[in-house]
């Protein structure tokens, strides 16, 4: 079944709520209506992720490509137990690298927020990005095109508040510029993510960013 308003009604629930004993006492809605929707986006955009990169992780369950409604609140100020904004992610097998890029689709009470990029990228991998992007190279001229020739993401990720690179382009400036690296892209039409046309549509928008995922990870360094 997709994704639909009652998804979004518990999720914004049990995170008002914010009780173990609320969200046992409805843990059945939680697999119903976020976890197995969840599942079946996984199983259905699977196909044109390992197109992508035949080494992506795949596996539509919670702890691999579907994120832990329960947060971790050991290293953070908001105690809160719940998520209320669960999400999807597709990378390489974690324990054999380090910080890598990742697709992901993310839905909240908010809609659908989704891309792909580095949660924190090195210094080293963002140090070997701007190298290669100084010398020319040619795979990042094709994630450069990709980026001009699509209009659904935007390059994100904390810039320096001082211009580094005065001397070059605006558009080189844009990614020269960034701490971290991530294309991002947001919607509120509940009526596609409601639908069952939900994965046409990531997997259509995650090919257009194909050249450039693959750019991130030739930058990409421990």
């Amino acid at each position: 079944m997709p994704i639909s308003a009652k998804s979004l009604d518990f999720l914004f629930e049990n995170k008002l709520k914010n009780s173990k004993q609320w969200y046992d006492d409805h843990r059945e809605d939680y697999i119903t209506y976020v976890r197995k929707p969840l599942e079946e986006l996984v199983t259905a955009l699977t196909p044109t992720m390992l197109k992508i990169d035949d080494k992506l992780i795949c596996e539509p369950k919670v702890g691999k490509s579907i994120a832990r409604i329960r947060r971790d609140t050991r290293f953070s100020q908001d105690k809160s137990l719940y998520r209320d904004n669960p999400w999807i992610s597709f990378m390489r097998e974690k324990k054999l690298y380090n910080g890598l890029p990742a697709f992901f689709a993310e839905i909240s009470p908010n809609g659908l927020f989704y891309g792909c990029g580095y949660y924190q990228a090195s210094t080293e991998s963002m140090e070997n990005m701007r190298t290669l992007i100084l010398e020319g190279d040619k795979d990042f001229k094709a994630a450069l095109r990709a980026f001009k020739n699509q209009d659904v993401f935007e390059l994100t990720g904390e810039a320096y508040k001082r211009n580094h690179y005065p001397d070059k382009s605006g558009e080189l400036q844009n990614w020269l510029n960034r701490k971290n690296i991530c294309l991002t892209a947001y919607s509120n039409d509940f009526e596609l993510l409601f639908s069952d046309k939900l994965s046409d549509k990531l997997a259509h928008d995650f090919l257009l960013i194909e050249p450039i995922y693959k750019f991130m990870m030739k930058i990409y360094k421990e």
